[in-house]
């Protein structure tokens, strides 16, 4: 259903959890936990408790981030793979389940917020709508900010390949739809085209548009290819609190 960000979130701090590879070394968790999780053989949820520190914030996770734990707020998505992939799942999470791709024919328990059409990139100054960005975890700070932010801190926006060309859980939805063309790929070991160079193409627009607004971003990853925001480790964003 079509839906209006409220001011939930007045004046506090949001945390918005994308997947980068960045996560779990932000977070101390262990390389054979990381890789039953990029494996599949363990659910995101095994993250949670070395994440403790963030289950009193107020948290939107991107995407399958929102397994992480039922302590994460909101899930946002704008991938129809995700959805396909994730229905089930979704429809159980006791968290609000918002997107802007538009599901409200096939499932209205959804939060639909369109795309803004006056404003792609940036934030929206429409409750009602996003500014895409060209992807979900830039989207959701239109989300973050219309719900009240006054400081945003992006975790996990590494825009980078980790180790081994690691893309963390991202293929975790992604491999549920496998075009053609792109099983011949992985089959000759091809490393896929990356879309970061098209996702930073938002943040100046972000980055502006937040100071208009009096909202601070923050970026909790030294190593993010995004330059916008000022860049600290999570340790030293806790430590603050």
């Amino acid at each position: 259903m079509k839906w209006s960000v409220p001011p939930i979130w007045e004046g506090g701090d949001v945390w918005i959890i994308g997947g980068g590879s960045s996560i779990p070394k932000q977070f101390g968790i262990p390389d054979k936990v990381v890789e039953e999780v990029v494996k599949g053989t363990s659910q995101p949820s095994v993250y949670s408790p070395y994440m403790l520190p963030l289950h009193n914030k107020h948290v939107i996770g991107i995407n399958v981030a929102y397994l992480i734990g039922n302590w994460i707020d909101m899930v946002f998505f704008g991938d129809s793979n995700f959805l396909r992939a994730h229905k089930e799942r979704l429809a159980e999470w006791p968290g609000l389940k918002v997107s802007c791709y538009d599901p409200t024919d096939i499932v209205p328990w959804i939060k639909y917020l369109p795309k803004d059409p006056h404003r792609p990139r940036g934030i929206s100054n429409n409750p009602r709508m996003v500014s895409w960005n060209a992807n979900s975890g830039s989207a959701a700070i239109s989300v973050a900010a219309n719900a009240g932010a006054k400081r945003i801190i992006l975790l996990g926006f590494d825009m980078n390949l980790g180790n081994n060309n690691a893309k963390h859980w991202h293929n975790m939805y992604k491999d549920a739809v496998i075009t053609e063309p792109e099983r011949k790929r992985r089959e000759r070991g091809e490393i896929p085209v990356q879309p970061f160079a098209k996702h930073l193409k938002g943040f100046s627009a972000i980055a502006k548009d937040a100071k208009v607004r009096g909202i601070e971003i923050l970026n909790a990853n030294p190593d993010s290819a995004i330059n916008e925001f000022p860049k600290y480790t999570v340790k030293e964003l806790l430590n603050e609190s």
